[in-house]
């Protein structure tokens, strides 16, 4: 983070994990995603929330010197000087955009959020906090664009292009103040390690390296269910799984033949892995004495299509799969993860997924967020969310306390983008009007890509 005080211009976009190869037919890694929908055309599908999107964008210049993102088509910096934020409304619209935060940064890579307070990670290697969606604070990484942040307490792990997990406190006395409690692996855990040759696997391009340290870039994290396991996922193909109480490695699976995109612990001690290589797998944790292991279940999806996004919705019960194809796939664990479907309404990868209460949200290339309630197996498209000026990257979901009624759940959606900006949305879980939705979901549903497209 730049410690230039109050000389910041305007705020930050965010991103998650992307598959690093075999989007769509392309073979490219996470960062580059100019490749990935170069020649492209986008047409915003307008929502109550469109005439209040920003985009304002110089295309002459670029962004921090030195991002892997500067050729990409929406590498634009912000004609604005200041952290710009449109405020809340009172009558706010049912499903759409009450605000937009952009800041002249790196491109934004990772977002988190707890109740008023939402973290955002980037390729500059700074972690912007934002506190009643103003800025509040910062804290700077010493390397590693930021590509995850997950949220224990008053902990704040953060996952690095370079391959570490970063973990990080807030003060007691300043809440301001974030400082840097730890590394994973420890440098004694490091050290301990390389003194045993039996400790060194064989990685990529031949070389070897300690099996608790991740060879390739951190692309996701996940707690356990009573948030005692840390669960990491990375490009080298394997997820890592860190005991929390001291920090150590207990395990490293090599899951996958090739970049693992996301991973998600779930009920039962069970764990779910997702990767380029186009496979959904689902892994058992067991506990032997002192040790844990995990077995692998089963391969829920096998394509030619890479996996780019896993969520679990809240209860546990239905596991949600987004694709390079545009497509999210879904298994119902009362059935035994029996394939339930899939749900059409990008045109693009899906890039992030997320769920909060009945409703599940997927974030696309093409710019869309689709809201999706479901009831019982049925998944009905409540509202396209059209804003963004690029591909939408990653999402975060909290409740909306002020604005929820009885009757009317209310969730404010986060959305980061390759535009430069985070917006913020209102979403209800009540139904719009039954008619426009249809002729809204005929729309998307049509000229969907298939995986050789």
């Amino acid at each position: 983070m730049r410690d230039d005080g109050g000389d910041c211009t305007k705020f930050v976009d965010t991103g998650s994990s992307m598959p690093r190869s075999k989007l769509g037919n392309i073979t490219h890694s996470d960062p580059n995603m100019s490749a990935t929908i170069h020649g492209e055309v986008f047409s915003i599908r307008n929502s109550s929330a469109s005439a209040a999107a920003h985009g304002f964008f110089d295309p002459n210049r670029l962004s921090c010197e030195g991002s892997p993102m500067t050729m990409s088509p929406w590498n634009n910096t912000s004609a604005f000087n200041k952290t710009e934020w449109t405020p809340f409304e009172e009558n706010a619209p049912q499903n759409g955009l009450i605000g937009s935060l952009v800041r002249e940064e790196g491109h934004i890579y990772s977002l988190a959020a707890i109740k008023d307070i939402l973290y955002t990670g980037s390729d500059s290697k700074n972690i912007r906090v934002w506190k009643d969606l103003k800025e509040f604070s910062g804290f700077k990484s010493s390397s590693g664009l930021v590509k995850a942040i997950i949220i224990l307490g008053e902990k704040i792990f953060t996952g690095h292009q370079d391959g570490k997990i970063r973990v990080w406190k807030v003060s007691p006395k300043n809440p301001s103040i974030h400082k840097r409690s730890g590394t994973l692996p420890t440098l004694k855990d490091i050290f301990k390690s390389s003194i045993k040759p039996s400790n060194y696997v064989q990685v990529r391009n031949h070389r070897t390296a300690l099996w608790i340290k991740h060879s390739d870039a951190v692309s996701c994290l996940s707690f356990n269910e009573d948030h005692t396991l840390l669960y990491s996922a990375s490009w080298d193909r394997t997820f890592k799984v860190w005991r929390l109480s001291d920090s150590k490695c207990l395990e490293s699976i090599s899951a996958h033949d090739d970049a693992v995109n996301s991973v998600v612990a779930s009920s039962e001690a069970t764990v779910f892995t997702g990767s380029a290589d186009g496979t959904v797998k689902v892994w058992k944790r067991e506990q032997r004495g002192k040790s844990i292991k995990h077995n692998m279940l089963q391969t829920l999806l096998k394509q030619d299509c890479a996996v780019t996004a896993l969520a679990v919705n809240p209860s546990g019960s239905v596991l949600y799969c987004g694709s390079s194809d545009g497509v999210v796939n879904f298994w119902e664990r009362e059935k035994q993860l029996s394939h339930g479907g899939v749900l059409k309404g990008h045109k693009l990868a899906v890039l992030c997924l997320s769920s909060a209460g009945n409703l599940v949200f997927s974030g696309s290339a093409d710019k869309t967020i689709c809201v999706w309630r479901r009831e019982g197996t049925i998944h009905t498209c409540l509202s396209v969310l059209s804003g963004h000026n690029g591909p939408v990257k990653c999402l975060a979901v909290e409740e909306d306390r002020e604005r929820s009624k009885p009757g009317d759940q209310r969730w404010v959606v986060y959305s980061g983008s390759l535009d430069k900006s985070v917006k913020v949305w209102s979403v209800s879980e009540l139904a719009p009007d039954v008619n426009h939705m249809a002729v809204m979901q005929q729309e998307h549903y049509q000229q969907m890509p298939s995986c050789s497209d």
